[in-house]
């Protein structure tokens, strides 16, 4: 019998922001629907840090909720909280919070509410869901906040619609075929190819890729920031693809998401618009990700994960930076110096704080991650290791110089203040202390994600096709850089 929590606190997180939209929605005055979507993400924040650490207590690699009255919906047991999703679910809550947080008073009356309030809603229910069809149907409805967005700011829905209905159709296909064949250890190549192409799409791979760039330029940075970050798209290959895919259907998306961190890597350096710059960094450091994540071995996978937690914090304070400098400046150009450095030091050093992170630089919860799925990587195919090297090279060249085009160079004049307001301070300050001392301490992190790790392996359900002797050594060699855990009796 799977454990419970001693509260309700998935319920309570999912609830807590769907009513807070229907309670903000009729609001007109701007100040008054602020408050209340602070207090509202504030409480689904505190839910889902207890749901960690309520679980953290048990010891188990999964438990279902006190209530478990939403799984009625999916089946029993479908919203449950495991070692995969334990710190999925509060750094998810803590983003759409200190994107309100940060949001300044002078733009609250163009800020959607009630639209961010809903998707935070979807977005931890499909986090703590693990079954299939209920995974697909958040995920269809994760699409809709920034389609309405667009729609009412008057700008084309064209691409992203054509992105996302083929996406939702060719996973619900996918997984269709998958229900009629029922449990084997291998499938038909035309249901794994659908979920796979299914995956390459959300996930923005080349040349399927022009839907993220569209996004960031027709919808609300912070509508935009909080869809792509979570990296929900991760989440539906684990649950969905990796448990059931053979080796040569990992490696394609592995060797697909790896040529698009390259091309993304390389596009981030040629931009010459901040959004679209920030698009392509985040673009190619995700893909990473997925690379880790379809290695399928314990160090590869571990780094998948730790890179995927890390990425969430780095890139998000990254894209609130962006945001902050364009509520003063407007859109941003980086074809010239803007000298902003004397006028933000603290937003300035948080900017290179975070795009340093993000490609794994050393102090910094980024680094440890990039290590093992570098090492993961070279372990497999040398060559897929040195890209993936190559590729943070990149990124790293691409965020020092959009770093020197914002904040040096010449000497910016202003007649109003443009240092960081109190609420900004607070964003960057939290977010800063969680990526410094995730690089500082990085063991409890790295544990928990390698538990997950071998346990995800340990349940797929198909046979792999690598020799014996090389998992063996796999496992040999995993077994000396991390503790191996038994799996857990559930």
């Amino acid at each position: 019998m799977m454990k419970e929590l001693q509260l309700p606190w998935l319920e309570f997180a999912i609830l807590i922001p769907l009513v807070g939209s229907l309670a903000v929605m009729f609001v007109r005055d701007p100040e008054t629907a602020l408050k209340r979507t602070l207090v509202i993400c504030a409480l689904a924040f505190v839910c889902t840090a207890g749901a960690w650490l309520d679980f953290g207590r048990m010891h188990v690699f999964e438990a279902h909720d006190h209530w478990n009255f939403i799984s009625r919906w999916f089946g029993e047991d479908s919203v449950v909280v495991d070692e995969l999703n334990a710190p999925l679910l509060p750094l998810a809550a803590l983003l759409y919070l200190l994107t309100v947080v940060s949001t300044l008073r002078t733009k609250v009356r163009r800020f959607p509410f009630a639209w961010i309030l809903f998707s935070e809603a979807v977005l931890l229910a499909t986090l703590s869901c693990r079954a299939q069809w209920g995974v697909i149907v958040l995920l269809a409805l994760q699409a809709v906040p920034p389609f309405f967005e667009m729609r009412e700011r008057g700008r084309s829905t064209r691409v992203f619609t054509l992105h996302m209905g083929l996406f939702i159709a060719l996973l619900a296909g996918g997984w269709a075929m998958i229900d009629v064949e029922g449990p084997k250890s291998e499938h038909s190549i035309w249901a794994i190819s659908m979920l796979i192409a299914a995956i390459l799409i959300r996930s923005g791979s080349v040349p399927v890729h022009c839907w993220m760039t569209d996004l960031f330029e027709n919808a609300t940075f912070s509508t935009a920031l909080l869809y792509v970050t979570p990296m929900a798209r991760a989440y539906a290959a684990v649950r969905l693809v990796l448990p059931i895919s053979p080796d040569w259907a990992l490696q394609s998306i592995a060797i697909v998401s790896l040529i698009t961190a390259v091309y993304a890597a390389g596009m981030a350096l040629v931009q010459r618009e901040a959004r679209r710059f920030f698009a392509y960094l985040f673009l190619s450091n995700s893909s990473l990700v997925l690379v880790g994540l379809e290695m399928a071995t314990p160090i590869g996978l571990t780094g998948g994960l730790c890179v995927w937690l890390s990425i969430g914090m780095s890139l998000a304070g990254f894209g609130l930076t962006l945001r902050a400098l364009e509520s003063r400046t407007g859109r941003m150009s980086l074809e010239k110096y803007h000298g902003l450095y004397e006028h933000m030091p603290g937003l300035a050093a948080f900017f290179l704080l975070t795009g340093l992170a993000s490609i794994g630089f050393p102090g910094t919860v980024g680094f440890v991650g990039a290590e093992l799925l570098a090492e993961g990587a070279v372990g497999v195919y040398p060559v897929v290791g040195m890209l993936v090297v190559f590729a943070g090279a990149l990124n790293g060249i691409a965020v020092l110089h959009a770093y020197f085009r914002l904040f040096t160079g010449t000497e910016h004049r202003s007649s109003i203040s443009l240092r960081a307001r109190w609420p900004e301070k607070i964003a960057v300050l939290t977010l800063s202390l969680l990526i410094i001392g995730g690089g500082l301490v990085p063991q409890p992190g790295v544990q928990s994600r390698y538990h997950a790790a071998t346990e995800i392996i340990a349940r797929r359900h198909v046979a792999p096709s690598r020799p014996r002797e090389h998992q063996a050594a796999q496992a040999g060699a995993s077994s000396t850089s991390l503790p191996i855990r038994k799996p857990y009796d559930t």
